[in-house]
């Protein structure tokens, strides 16, 4: 077996998505982007086996000893160098808590938002992981924080396959790839790189005027697509229609979690049984926990109101590389209204599929380039606009179906948490094993209730799991 680095994570620069993201925060801290998973264990793995594995975990993908430097005079698009004083210590943690009865999440979940609302430090790699012991039963939670410029969704799931083992016991014949040589900025390169890509747009702009020049052959047609591509992008890019919630409009700094337990096959049979798929399902689900939570609020919900809602969509091909992110907002005037599942699931499917057809739905990619050169502080009222004009995004991203261990710990349950770019809530969904592990970031300016709202939410999936007889009901994790 070679002892070769996995080649997770290998660009060089930032691409302009992710630029925007990096630059964005830094100048407004509503934008901050980091992810979190937690997985929660079967047993308390050993500590010193478990920093061991951490550090193997940084040999094998070189990307999480290295940190993010901008270019020369700000100039340019960031990327990644070796950091030369790369310490695991500060990067992994432990703590415990009492663990005193049967529930831990009163106890886990301050941990874990406190954790991910933390900023990183832009000096160091943008990672961090902590181990909490003390669970009830011996069990244990391992989080994982990374930067969203790291990775997307299906990055992460990329990036845990390779690192996590399929058997509980030590194995080792895996591959031991040395830590890379750091190597120090070399400012001659450095120039010699941003020179380079810059020169890159003079091609590209060749490649427009060749395009153009070539449309002038068939005027009427070039005219007529030219139009129907600037109609789809300006629904590609600009916020949901409808209107906003009142009751969500607030917004602020602090991030509460909810956690829940849903049965993978019964909500995907749920969805089918009315022509929907699994997202379809899920989706629909969260509007009715939104529905729910509106009325017990106080604030009635008619029977055609909108919930502004952006769902992303993965534009990754075959062939393209591991990591970093690939990825398009759905964006929809989402049936929060609608009180019966099974209308409810055919609507949100058929927004879905004509958010899938729009021909520029990958249109992010093309503005990012001119977004990504913006100042900081107007990049920011841009990149802003475009998402705090959203109640919630929704994000379902396939997890590991067989069994997966860290340190001889069985991985039980990977709750995973987005960050809330302006948004009130964040909800996202990875199936693991036969479960669906929901994650919910809320804005606690936006939810003031999070007990009421857990309830909701558990009650948003009970009305979509009404429609596969026998399904299991929902579980809030507690």
């Amino acid at each position: 077996m070679s002892d070769s680095p996995a080649g997770w994570g290998s660009a060089r620069e930032m691409s302009p998505f992710e630029v925007m993201m990096w630059r964005a925060e830094g100048d407004d801290p509503r934008f901050r982007s980091p992810v979190l998973a937690v997985e929660l264990l079967d047993a308390k793995p050993d500590w010193d086996r478990l920093v061991a594995a951490v550090d193997w975990a940084t040999r094998m993908v070189p990307r999480f000893r290295e940190r993010i430097r901008e270019p020369l005079g700000g100039l340019g698009t960031p990327y990644w160098i070796h950091d030369l004083e790369f310490d695991l210590h500060y990067h992994l943690r432990r703590v415990r808590i009492p663990g005193a009865g049967p529930g831990f999440w009163a106890e886990l979940s301050p941990i874990a938002e406190q954790f991910m609302m933390t900023p990183f430090d832009r000096e160091r790699p943008p990672w961090e992981a902590m181990l909490v012991e003390g669970l009830p039963g011996g069990r244990a939670a391992f989080l994982l924080k990374l930067h969203h410029v790291l990775t997307d969704g299906m990055g992460v799931v990329q990036l845990l396959s390779q690192l996590h083992s399929r058997k509980r016991e030590h194995d080792d014949t895996k591959p031991q790839p040395a830590a890379p040589e750091p190597t120090s900025p070399d400012p001659l390169a450095e120039v010699d790189r941003l020179v380079r890509r810059e020169a890159g747009i003079v091609p590209a702009a060749a490649r427009a005027a060749r395009d153009v020049v070539g449309a002038l052959t068939h005027p009427l047609s070039a005219a007529r697509d030219t139009a129907r591509y600037l109609d789809s992008a300006l629904r590609v890019l600009s916020p949901p229609p409808g209107g906003a919630s009142e009751l969500l409009r607030p917004r602020g700094m602090s991030w509460r979690f909810v956690a829940l337990d849903v049965d993978f096959a019964d909500l995907r049979a749920a969805g089918k049984s009315v022509g929907g798929s699994f997202n379809d399902a899920f989706v629909a689900s969260l509007l009715g926990a939104f529905r729910l939570y509106h009325e017990a609020m106080g604030h009635p919900v008619t029977g055609d109101a909108t919930l502004r809602t952006s769902v992303p969509v993965s534009v990754r091909r075959e062939g393209d590389a591991a990591g970093g992110n690939r990825w398009a907002p759905a964006r929809l005037a989402a049936p929060m209204g609608t009180a019966d599942p099974a209308r409810r699931i055919r609507e949100v499917s058929e927004q879905m599929r004509a958010a899938r057809s729009e021909p520029a739905l990958e249109s992010p990619d093309v503005v990012a380039p001119l977004l990504a050169r913006l100042p900081g502080p107007l990049l920011t009222l841009v990149a802003g606009g475009s998402t705090q004009g959203n109640d919630l995004q929704a994000s379902n991203v396939p997890g590991l179906r067989s069994e997966a261990f860290l340190c001889g710990a069985r991985i039980d349950r990977v709750y995973p948490f987005a960050p809330l770019p302006g948004c009130a809530a964040m909800i996202s969904v990875v199936t693991h094993g036969d479960l669906c592990c929901v994650g919910a970031n809320i804005d606690a300016a936006a939810i003031t209730d999070r007990e009421e709202f857990a309830r909701c939410l558990a009650g948003g999936f009970a009305e979509v799991l009404a429609l596969q007889p026998g399904a299991a009901e929902p579980m809030i994790v507690g």
